[in-house]
């Protein structure tokens, strides 16, 4: 099995975005995958700067994939997301598609159908292959068992990449919460985002960690932690681990889950490596609330 980095899903600086990846080229991950997929506002890399960025990742010999942003609802969104394709197509990158404007825009070309497609079951897996998909990430509610039918059936050619580590994505909206938080409007949102290098906890009334604010997305509080589950993932062919990246022990959590996938065997990632206020959760593989962590793994059959 490979190992990708997904997409950056916070707003950092430009000096530690460049910074991350310049550390990431020398990590033991197969697959880089650049761009911004969150907000159209976030624009202190430009494309110049993530073609530059994926130029050098390639040269260190991974492979890169430039990822396209999840919600398009304006015009000047859809402009941006054809100039992507079309640096991808110049420069011979794949494109991760995270919207259906985006595959249309691939116009049968091959590229990456992101996990934000929502693939559920194999007509969908068919329909994308045939538009040029080689590879899909599913939904990350999916359970183990419903990857399992969808394994048995995928098409010929199509790569399998779950997400293994990292919060969870679980809405997107129009409307930015970061901003919403600090009393602000989307369209004047001060770049609040910038201040959480790992998204913004949101408790209940209770004073309990529940959801995590990213600006216009909404994401688990808890940290998804399929480690346990490397070998049965392994059984089912699945031929990527998704990581998903954070501000700190990034490196760590990289080599541990190497170690894993080359020793076929559960990593050991100790606690300080989750995100700020976070726990491990685990429990839609296991088809029950995602937040919830199963200690002795489920295999799917």
């Amino acid at each position: 099995m490979k190992l990708s980095l997904a997409p950056l899903s916070y707003y950092w600086s430009k000096d530690a975005t460049m910074q991350f990846y310049v550390e990431a080229m020398n990590w033991p991950v197969d697959i880089i995958y650049l761009g911004e997929v969150i907000c159209s506002r976030r624009h202190v890399m430009r494309l110049p700067d993530w073609i530059g960025l994926a130029k050098a990742c390639r040269d260190a010999g991974k492979q890169v994939v430039l990822s396209s942003l999840t919600l398009i609802d304006n015009e000047a969104d859809r402009r941006a997301m054809h100039k992507l394709i079309d640096a991808a197509v110049a420069e011979d990158l794949l494109i991760e598609a995270n919207d259906f404007s985006a595959v249309r825009a691939m116009q049968g070309r091959p590229f990456v159908a992101g996990p934000h497609l929502n693939v559920y079951h194999t007509g969908t897996l068919n329909w994308l292959r045939e538009l040029g998909a080689m590879r899909f990430t599913p939904p990350i509610e999916l359970s183990g068992a419903d990857l399992a039918v969808l394994q048995a059936q995928r098409p010929v050619g199509l790569e399998t990449e779950v997400q293994v580590w990292g919060r969870m994505a679980l809405a997107f909206s129009s409307r930015c919460f970061t901003a919403r938080h600090h009393r602000l409007r989307k369209d004047n949102c001060e770049f609040r985002c910038e201040h959480y290098p790992d998204g913004l906890a949101l408790q209940t009334r209770e004073h309990s960690d529940f959801l995590t604010i990213n600006g216009i997305q909404t994401q688990s509080a808890n940290c998804l932690d399929l480690s346990p589950q490397i070998p049965t993932l392994k059984n089912l062919q699945v031929d990527i681990l998704r990581l998903q990246a954070q501000s700190n022990y990034m490196e760590q959590i990289v080599h541990a889950f190497d170690a894993a996938r080359r020793r076929e065997q559960v990593p050991v990632i100790e606690p300080e490596f989750l995100p700020p206020q976070s726990e491990r959760c685990n429990g839609y593989w296991n088809g029950s609330s995602g937040m919830q962590w199963q200690t002795i793994p489920i295999h799917a059959n």
